[in-house]
């Protein structure tokens, strides 16, 4: 699984956690729809630093909230 699967599914689940559409977390954080769904659909397979900040802030969570999940103890080393 890639950091980009990875940061997807969390997304996801937090949404989910939350009864929250991916829209409603996009107006709630200040984060452009079209960023979060060219992740989603696998368009881009990376997002930055600041934009997953901007998430975790619409979230009311921290980044250390964020990565602290099972999906992302389990990544395979992505430079070979």
């Amino acid at each position: 699984m890639t950091v980009g699967t990875a940061v997807k599914q969390r997304i996801f689940q937090l949404c989910d956690q939350r009864g929250l559409s991916i829209n409603k977390l996009c107006n709630i954080s200040g984060v452009a729809q079209s960023t979060v769904n060219n992740l989603i659909s696998g368009r881009n397979d990376s997002m930055t630093i600041a934009t997953i900040k901007k998430l975790c802030d619409g979230l009311d969570i921290t980044l250390e909230e964020f990565f602290h999940a099972e999906v992302f103890r389990t990544l395979e080393q992505e430079v070979k």
